[in-house]
């Protein structure tokens, strides 16, 4: 378990961060749930990825950039996931969808 988490932590801090949106109060945590949304695609793990964009289409406010920044995330990790990284078992994703959460609740608290 812990290999695991300490895995998914690696691949997320590994996938690039898009510096462009830098500037935009919750860009990074949207980021973080697209990476997990695409690792989670690329798993067959339906559950987190359909948790991962409920989080992000019921908390950040519906923009173009926000949709971009979601789905470029997603699409850079589901093809880093399909290079052959091991996909962490349904535990580890709840634990970094969990967190994922709480930083975008906390870059959006008026969305809730």
């Amino acid at each position: 378990m812990k290999f695991v988490l300490t895995t998914l932590a690696a691949v997320l801090l590994t996938l690039p961060v898009f510096p462009a949106h830098a500037a935009e109060p919750g860009t990074a945590a949207i980021e973080a749930i697209g990476k997990i949304n695409g690792m989670a695609l690329a798993c067959e793990q339906p559950a987190i990825a359909s948790r991962a964009r409920n989080a992000v289409t019921t908390t950040a406010p519906k923009t173009r950039a926000n949709g971009e920044a979601f789905e470029t995330a997603t699409n850079a990790a589901y093809l880093e996931q399909g290079k052959g990284a091991p996909c962490p078992d349904t535990a580890g994703f709840n634990a970094a969808l969990g967190d994922a959460e709480k930083r975008l609740q906390a870059a959006f608290p008026a969305s809730r």
